[in-house]
């Protein structure tokens, strides 16, 4: 998912954000489980991978998972594939001549953030990898992997099922247990397999500071010699590889967010070894990374004019009054009072008006099932002066919110999400070659506050993002073309606040004109999987069966 977050000036880094994809952690305590996965996906993005066997040979299950499924009381013995389609142009030490130890999985790292080990079921183990796929016979990395093996009968499973949790910047090994059960329907055909991708966990981290994130001279510093090699499209290489020794002869990939982006990307780097892609709520490949902050500032304000007129429609003591424009009044108003005197909250951080603005759209994020909990949350702040509500929900889509000034305003540690912080950051800049002059960059902060009247003085800190980043970014967009790819399924609510549903079919154009299958959902939120039964179906279809939707599907 894509992560929103926002910076002001050389010296002043500011982060917040809500996943991808499928954003973090900390979230409202009365979400469902489905719905703590949406909210982890607002601009973290998730991103399912689900990979085809080719020739088996029978072989002991290993781990201290279930080694098979039983039928009829007698335990099966695992069928593992064995794939013909290396990575082209790798050394034997990283195809033939490695193979996936799974074991138990260890309690997590500090680079991956609280929390136990995922405990019975679960296996972990460690994939080596080049450093730089130019130079593969160099430097290596080890890259974090996580599994729980399919639930049905091991005659029925057709391979693995990767989840990545986008962001960028999430731990994939920490994410996969809390949201395993989203994809249970699809778990019962597949091993649910994820990963930490390059720069976050345990996969070659990238570190900003020594407790803090404190900008990119302090990148260079801790991990100079990684930062050149954590963008998309080398972890896209990474997933092949992953494919290759899982034993799987073609991929297929469920995205969500940014992990849209990864998916796009992998695509277009190995057309022939695409199987079933499923790309959910996703980002704009043709727009750069500033184009993009605007499209979702714009989108966000949208969303929020839609909820003030439920709000007014539903609620008798609705706080935002009784129409989009009174809306907009009160809350900037709100804004502008907690940026000069910050809420008290329940806990030791207060609330200022980019937090609570950040909050609100992660709450919009949610679609339907997050207007009351926005209500409730609007009417503590303005009737009894204080932030809790919103301030558990303004952190909940990544790491990067965790954030805030390092130049001494309030600067928050990494060890709540890991290194979430300054892996979202290092990929982002990875990928984008942006590096914006001061008066472009003061041009675009125009035209972002006047874009939204209510949340762009927050998004325009975004500017600055990446403005003193000391390595070269790889392009302004991503290729995602994939000609002589199969179908690939593209799925966009209408009302998505933070990836625009226009960007949906800019991606399924950019796919290819025989590649990419848009299927629209007519609903508010980011993301529609698990909690839309039309686009679950089609989507569970599509991964199960192999058959897309009908071109110009709709559900609502």
């Amino acid at each position: 998912m894509r992560t929103r977050t926002w910076m002001s000036g050389r010296l002043t880094w500011a982060f917040r954000n809500r996943a991808d994809r499928f954003g973090g952690c900390s979230r409202f305590v009365v979400l469902s489980a489905a719905l703590r996965r949406r909210a982890a996906a607002g601009l973290f993005a998730v991103a399912v991978v689900v990979a085809a066997g080719a020739g088996c040979d029978v072989i002991e299950g290993s781990g201290p998972g279930p080694s098979a499924s039983t039928e009829g009381g007698e335990a099966t013995r695992r069928v593992e594939a064995k794939a013909t389609n290396p990575p082209p142009g790798l050394p034997a030490a990283f195809t033939a001549g490695q193979r996936l130890d799974w074991s138990a999985c260890p309690a997590p790292s500090a680079a991956q953030g609280d929390g136990d080990a995922p405990g019975d079921g679960w296996e972990c183990a460690t994939m080596k990898a080049p450093l730089d796929y130019r130079r593969p016979g160099r430097d290596t990395i080890d890259v974090a992997m996580i599994r729980k093996r399919t639930t049905g009968p091991e005659r029925k499973r057709i391979g693995s099922l990767l989840l990545n949790f986008g962001g960028p910047g999430q731990s994939g090994v920490m994410g996969l247990p809390k949201y395993a059960d989203d994809y249970a329907p699809l778990g019962e055909r597949y091993d649910l397999v994820s990963f930490d991708p390059r720069g976050v966990g345990r996969t070659a981290p990238v570190s900003c500071g020594e407790k803090e994130f404190e900008g990119g001279d302090a990148c260079e510093k801790h991990s100079g010699g990684l930062l050149p090699y954590v963008g998309t499209s080398q972890t896209a290489r990474d997933l092949d590889l992953m494919r290759y020794l899982l034993g799987d002869e073609k991929l297929n990939y469920f995205g969500v967010s940014y992990g849209t982006e990864l998916g796009g990307v992998y695509a277009h780097l190995f057309p022939k070894n695409v199987g079933r892609l499923v790309l959910e709520a996703p980002v704009d490949p043709t727009q750069d990374r500033l184009q993009d902050n605007l499209s979702q500032v714009k989108a966000v304000q949208l969303a929020f004019d839609r909820f003030a007129q439920h709000c007014a429609n539903t609620y008798d003591d609705c706080p935002t009054g009784s129409d989009s424009e009174q809306a907009d009044q009160r809350v900037i108003e709100l804004l502008d009072k907690l940026r000069k005197e910050p809420a008290p909250t329940d806990g030791d951080e207060e609330l200022d008006g980019d937090l609570a603005a950040h909050a609100i759209a992660n709450y919009l994020d949610l679609g339907e099932e997050g207007r009351g909990p926005l209500v409730k949350a609007l009417n503590e702040v303005m009737e009894r002066g204080t932030g809790s509500k919103l301030l558990q929900n303004a952190y909940d889509h990544a790491p990067g919110a965790r954030v805030r000034s390092w130049a001494g305003v309030s600067a928050r540690s990494e060890t709540w999400g890991g290194n979430g912080t300054s892996a979202f950051v290092a990929i982002t800049c990875a990928d984008s070659n942006l590096r914006p002059g001061f008066t472009e960059a003061e041009e675009m902060i125009k035209r972002t506050k006047a874009a939204s009247p209510v949340f762009g003085e927050a998004w325009s800190l975004n500017v600055y993002l990446c403005y003193d980043w000391p390595f070269e970014g790889e392009r302004a967009t991503p290729d995602v073309s994939a000609d002589g790819a199969p179908p690939i399924l593209v799925v966009a609510n209408t009302g998505d606040p933070t990836t625009p549903y226009a960007g949906a079919k800019h991606m399924a154009g950019e796919l290819g004109e025989e590649v990419g299958v848009l299927l629209t959902v007519r609903a508010e939120g980011h993301g529609s999987y698990p909690y839309n039964r039309c686009a679950t179906r089609a989507v569970n279809t599509y991964l199960l069966d192999g058959t897309p939707p009908g071109r110009g599907a709709t559900c609502s």
